[in-house]
């Protein structure tokens, strides 16, 4: 209701004293806090990006607030998801986000999907709100929550983060931009590595989830100059902000439905490609590897493929560091065969994933055949050792 009639809506003694520092602005003042009131605002995902555009969503009064979630709080999460806390470890995310929700602003509609965003469900979960803002981390949901807006006609506040970058605009907005836009076709499956492989700065997600939650607002109040037309990078490292111009390509193909983004993403084909490349794949459990190394046996060379500052985190005794950028670059490849001198190849990293891709570009340059640790060290230091930290 980014137009509602302000004279049916009524702002309590609570109201006034809450909000007084919005009230006493006049950019927001009484009609902009009754806007607020009334506004309804869909927020897909609770992780880094929904955290503080939910606290600040909540604290400036808007009115109805539905999340959509269906993960649960892991230890790894607080690191940066600063609305969940260490008690709500292992709950659903939604109920930990709406608990907090609450205790800022206990007159706030809060609506729960505890589901997965889809093709069939989007539509209806989006209807009923004014505004969606995409806290989402992957492909196919961003052109999925983007399709569903163009379709919905509404604003989508869009974020995304990686390591020490973020980037924020608004799509689909009074005629401007949307997602296709900027990407108007997903980069390959596997290219864009995730937050839990690349990393993330914790306090990150705090800066552009708020740069989405001042937009909100903005939009919803109808005040200031919004992101549309302007994708914002912000680099935390050297403290700078840029801004890239955005417009609408003219000969875009036209969205008139919503279609199956997982296969539009390449993804259905990536995971068939890695069960094939799986089921080719020679594996030792860490069960087995423990054994091996118990053994005394030298006639295999270990290597551990993560990064080097992954390595000082936790190691498999015996394991030779040869990062997989060396590989791919061709200069661990060169190491590999220093060091192999007719050895049987075993290859590690934190899951699994990398090893597998170490060993296939091994084979493919240099004939290097290998065995691959199943479960990487997170299976080590689950069935193993667990003195080992997992991270």
């Amino acid at each position: 209701m980014l137009n509602p009639n302000l004279d049916e809506i009524q702002l309590t003694k609570d109201d006034y004293e809450r909000y007084s520092r919005h009230l006493i602005l006049p950019e927001v003042g009484l009609d902009g806090q009754k806007r607020l009131k009334a506004a309804s605002v869909l927020c897909i995902g609770t992780g880094g990006l929904g955290s503080p555009l939910l606290l600040y969503l909540a604290a400036a009064g808007v009115g109805r607030i539905g999340i959509v979630d269906f993960d649960i709080v892991d230890s790894s999460n607080l690191q940066r998801q600063v609305i969940h806390g260490t008690s709500w470890v292992g709950k659903p995310k939604i109920q930990s986000a709406k608990d907090r929700i609450l205790d800022i602003n206990p007159y706030c509609q809060v609506d729960l999907y505890e589901t997965r965003l889809s093709a069939e469900n989007a539509l209806s979960i989006i209807e009923p709100y004014d505004v969606v803002v995409d806290g989402t981390d992957n492909f196919p949901t961003r052109y999925l929550v983007n399709d569903a807006c163009v379709l919905a006609g509404k604003p989508n506040v869009y974020g995304s983060i990686f390591r020490f970058e973020g980037q924020a605009t608004v799509f689909n907005y009074e005629g401007g931009p949307n997602y296709r836009d900027l990407y108007p076709e997903p980069p390959p499956p596997g290219l864009v590595p995730s937050c839990a492989e690349g990393g993330v700065l914790g306090i990150l997600p705090g800066i552009i989830g708020v740069i989405q939650a001042t937009e909100t607002v903005k939009i919803i109040l109808g005040v200031g100059t919004t992101l549309s037309g302007r994708l914002l990078l912000y680099n935390a490292l050297d403290l700078t902000f840029r801004e890239l111009k955005l417009r609408p390509n003219p000969v875009r193909p036209v969205i008139e439905t919503l279609i199956d983004y997982e296969e539009f993403c390449g993804i259905p084909q990536a995971k068939a490609m890695e069960a094939q490349q799986q089921a080719d794949l020679q594996e030792i459990t860490v069960t087995e590897l423990k054994q091996l190394l118990d053994s005394d046996a030298d006639d295999y060379l270990l290597i551990d493929v993560r990064n080097p500052n992954e390595y000082e985190i936790a190691q498999i005794p015996g394991a030779v560091l040869i990062p997989l950028p060396d590989i791919e670059n061709g200069d661990g490849v060169s190491r590999v065969k220093d060091l192999l001198n007719g050895h049987r190849l075993i290859a590690h990293c934190k899951l699994g994933g990398r090893s597998a891709k170490a060993l296939a570009i091994l084979n493919e340059r240099a004939g290097i055949g290998g065995t691959n640790v199943k479960g990487g060290i997170a299976a080590w230091s689950r069935e193993v050792d667990a003195t080992v930290p997992q991270y």
